[in-house]
């Protein structure tokens, strides 16, 4: 027996209409199995689709599972900031203006903050610098020579990124990735602006590769912004507050707010939706 459920397509991180990383989801999803959400997930065809359900644990408001074309995420930044934008809009309710998010990687706030919805940082599961013969491999597969390199470590917090610190924001700009030569790693980039001068005061620009056949780059990335954050402040790179362009290779405008507050680290941006309807299972 079929069914209509609320179906929403967002963008995440915009700066504009259009400019930021698209985002599907699906309401009313908790009767639909594992096969029937990574195959909506494959035919969406977008980096995520997320399913929103009741939540399992009584401090949360809401569940959701989220999928990429090829598997399950336990986070992903944008699926977070879209899918709460959508359960707001449908109806769903908080006691104050922090949303908690029920996903496999544990309980995440999410707040309503000047128009934009954040997400607090959560732990990283793995840190510390990144081993010499897959820092090799990262700059050979980004045709980087180590002299572009100011530093590297590891800042997963579920999609499994690295990150590499590079020097000027031109060498992150110019980056032409070999994808077979990046076999499966997920690597972010990040570099100074140094001044900003685009207008809307972005201090860092990013970017985020996930290698191997068929590799692609993300518009758009929170959770690599949230590891980014993380370490950059804690290592008096970056201010406690900046802002982050991301996607501006790719025609895109994507931009991410960073403010730590106390031991929270919030990365945040606006959410559009641009297609509503029903999505018929």
């Amino acid at each position: 027996m079929t069914k209509e459920r609320p179906f929403r397509q967002v963008d995440v991180f915009a700066s504009g209409p259009f400019l930021g990383n698209p985002l599907a989801v699906v309401a009313d999803a908790e009767d639909l199995s594992d096969e029937q959400m990574a195959r909506i997930a494959n035919w969406t065809n977008l980096s995520e689709t997320t399913f929103l359900l009741p939540p399992t644990r009584p401090d949360a408001d809401y569940r959701v599972r989220i999928f990429t074309p090829q598997m399950e995420l336990p986070f992903a930044g944008h699926p977070t900031l879209g899918s709460a934008h959508v359960w707001l809009s449908l109806g769903g309710k908080s006691g104050d203006d922090t949303v908690i998010q029920e996903c496999d990687a544990g309980l995440i706030p999410v707040r309503r903050d000047q128009g934009r919805l954040a997400f607090a940082a959560p732990p990283r599961r793995r840190t510390g610098p990144v081993d010499p013969e897959e820092l090799a491999q990262a700059l050979k597969g980004l045709h980087l020579s180590p002299e572009d390199l100011a530093d590297a470590a590891w800042a997963d917090n579920g999609p499994g990124w690295k990150i590499l610190r590079l020097r000027d924001r031109e060498t992150v700009l110019r980056i032409t990735p070999d994808w077979q030569a990046l076999a499966s790693q997920k690597i972010g980039v990040v570099a100074p602006w140094n001044p900003a001068r685009d207008g809307t005061g972005a201090q860092f620009e990013v970017r985020a590769f996930v290698g191997g056949e068929g590799g692609w780059e993300d518009p758009v990335t929170g959770s690599l912004n949230a590891g980014i954050a993380q370490w950059l402040i804690e290592s008096g790179i970056a201010p406690e507050h900046y802002i982050a362009s991301q996607g501006t290779v790719l025609k895109r405008a994507g931009r991410v707010f960073v403010d730590k507050s106390g031991d929270d680290i919030w990365i945040g941006g606006n959410v559009t939706t641009h297609i509503a309807g029903t999505l018929t299972v």
